[in-house]
């Protein structure tokens, strides 16, 4: 797709929450989303499985929902998406309330990642990586700037 070249000042006076609010419609809410509804899951499911296969038996429910709930804009019940992951056989949850992700549960997440990294390397095209690198660290800084948290997730 081409694109209109505008100056620089009129660049600059454009509203940033209109762009990466458009942003986030096009690539959260209808790509990975969408693709994530495919497998049906949603995306706190994939939150889960990425937290569950980045540090096995290393996440409790309490612990995974503090550490989700700030990315959660859904208003996620977290418990039913950890159930209804157990309920696949995708997650196992041990006596100590360790949640662990079995191979049925890779092999779900691997298919939902696939897809999704389609959606991000359309989001992608034509953008070179300083350009890319240079975007997200003004948005770290716009997000520290207005009292958030700059830092990339841990």
């Amino acid at each position: 797709m081409t694109i209109e070249t505008y100056e620089p000042q009129v660049i600059a006076a454009q509203p940033i929450g209109a762009w990466t609010g458009q942003v986030y419609r096009l690539l959260v809410v209808e790509g990975l989303r969408g693709q994530l509804a495919v497998e049906g899951l949603t995306q706190p499911h994939w939150w889960t499985l990425n937290h569950a296969a980045g540090r096995p038996g290393g996440w409790t429910r309490t612990a995974l929902i503090e550490r989700l709930t700030p990315y959660d804009d859904q208003d996620t019940a977290f418990d039913a998406v950890f159930d209804d992951l157990i309920a696949r056989g995708w997650l196992t949850e041990d006596a100590a309330g360790a949640l662990t992700l079995t191979e049925q549960g890779e092999a779900g997440r691997l298919r939902a990642r696939e897809r999704n990294l389609k959606v991000n390397e359309r989001a992608h095209e034509g953008i070179g990586t300083d350009e890319f690198v240079t975007t997200v660290n003004v948005l770290r800084r716009m997000v520290a700037n207005l009292g958030g948290n700059g830092n990339l997730p841990a």
